[in-house]
This record gives C-alpha cells, sequence and structure tokens, in this order.
C-alpha cells in the first residue's frame, strides 16, 4: 500500500456525487478566463507556490484552524506566484469552499490540489475558480493522463503534472505537460529526499516549468532546487506553520 492509495478510494467514493461532464460543461460557458498560472511560474527567478492546508496523511495535523483567505492573503503580499489550494476533504481537511473563498480574496493564480481522477474533477475544478489542476502521474494510466491532460487545456486551466521517477518523467512528457512538479517524498515509506529532484532535474530540461515539491523546509533547500534547475518550488508545510507567513515567502524565494 502507498500513501495514494487510501485517499484514491475516497476519492473515487466522492465522485459519484459529482454531476454529469456534459452539466459540468455547460456550467462553466460563461465563466471568464482562468488565470495564467504557467506565466505566473515562467517569470525570473525562483518562484514560490505557496499552499493552504490544515493536515496531511504523512505529517498529521499541520493547523487545524487554519484561516484560508488571511493565510493566502500574506502569502500573496509576501510575493507568491501562486496560491495552492488543499479542497480533498478526508485526508486533508480541505474544501471547494476553501478554494473559492481564496480565489477571490487574491490575484494570484490557485492551484487546485486534489487527486484528479475523472474529467468531472477537472471542470468541476474550473466551477470552482481554480486556474490550475493537479495531475498525478502514479495515481493514473497513460490514457487517463492524456485524457485529463488534454481536458484541462480544454477547459482553460493548467495542469501541474506530479512524476516521482524518470519513467513518470516520460509518461508525463508522452502526455505533452508543459508544468512538471517533481515530488521528493516517496509514496511508500514517506521519506523525503531533495536528491529526487536533483537526480530528475536533467530530464526535464525541455519543460517549459519545473516544479520542486515536498521537503522545502528552509530558504536553503529552496536554493538547492534552484542550483539544480527548477523554475518554483511547492511548500506547505513550513508556510502553514509559520508566524509570518509574508516574510517566509519572500526568503524562499531569495
Amino acid at each position: 500500500m502507498t500513501l495514494l492509495d487510501p485517499i484514491l478510494a475516497t476519492t473515487r467514493q466522492r465522485l459519484r456525487r459529482l454531476p454529469p461532464e456534459a452539466e459540468l460543461m455547460r456550467r462553466c460557458q460563461d465563466l471568464p478566463p482562468a488565470r495564467d498560472f504557467e506565466a505566473g511560474l515562467a517569470a525570473p527567478g525562483l518562484r514560490v507556490i505557496a499552499e493552504v492546508k490544515r493536515r496531511s496523511p504523512s505529517r498529521g495535523v499541520l493547523a487545524a484552524g487554519l484561516d484560508p483567505v488571511a493565510r493566502a492573503r500574506q502569502y500573496a503580499d509576501g510575493g507568491a506566484a501562486a496560491i495552492s489550494v488543499l479542497t480533498e476533504p478526508d485526508h486533508f481537511d480541505g474544501s471547494n469552499d476553501d478554494l473559492i473563498a481564496v480565489r477571490a480574496a487574491v490575484d494570484a493564480p490557485v492551484l487546485r490540489k486534489d487527486f484528479t481522477l475523472d474529467v468531472r474533477q477537472v471542470w468541476e475544478a474550473r466551477l470552482i475558480g481554480a486556474d490550475a489542476v493537479l495531475l498525478i502521474v502514479a495515481a493514473l494510466s497513460l490514457d487517463q493522463l492524456v485524457e485529463l491532460h488534454a481536458t484541462a487545456i480544454s477547459a482553460g486551466l493548467a495542469a501541474l503534472v506530479e512524476v516521482h521517477d524518470e519513467d513518470e518523467v516520460t509518461l508525463a512528457l508522452t502526455a505533452g505537460a508543459r508544468i512538471v512538479g517533481v515530488n521528493n517524498r516517496d509514496l511508500t515509506t514517506f521519506a523525503v529526499d531533495l536528491c529526487v529532484s536533483e537526480r530528475l532535474a536533467p530530464t526535464l530540461a525541455g519543460v517549459p516549468v519545473s516544479v520542486a515539491e515536498s521537503g522545502i523546509l528552509a530558504p536553503e533547500d529552496a536554493r538547492r532546487m534552484r542550483a539544480a534547475g527548477f523554475d518554483a518550488v511547492l511548500v506547505g508545510e513550513s508556510l502553514v506553520r509559520s508566524g509570518d507567513p509574508a516574510s517566509a515567502v519572500r526568503a524562499f524565494s531569495s
């Protein structure tokens, strides 16, 4: 069993409650364009995707009483290029309402951090105001990855395609990923090793935007990822626990 298995099981249960794809598409027809997630990450310097989350399966409760809007505004004040919002309810204590509220409160693009298995989730993400969705290669077949990536583009969203090893990088590139995130966390042991990003960085040389994820706990970790060639870092735990999130974001991007 991996970290993903119980999360994917509850995600599949929630899929039963989603409306048909055609209905979600119809409800998205008159929405304004999404914000440009890719452009925000491709700007000069190391960019920070600052994450809003209360809990994680690997680390337990991080900030039970977190106010997502207040925290997102602090991240934006610190210059975050994008805000990541956990919407998964069963294992991360997130909700769609968190994302809706954050999207209305900040100008930065917003990533819906959830476990996307079905095209309806992509359209749902568009409907609640997300500018990008997360696609985890380890959770998908190649056919699913290709379909979900194409659906995201059709919906006007960016896709952060997450990989853990060389084989998954190949699948991400085959699907046409323009934004690839390397997760430094082993999904079986929960161990985190920044060497994973350093090892995979050369394989992402042709990708427009590369993101290092997990284990970015201090500014020196971010600088290490920048030295390896990454355009951005996704930072969660240390920012959620920080007493001065705006200054922390600035430190990670300096």
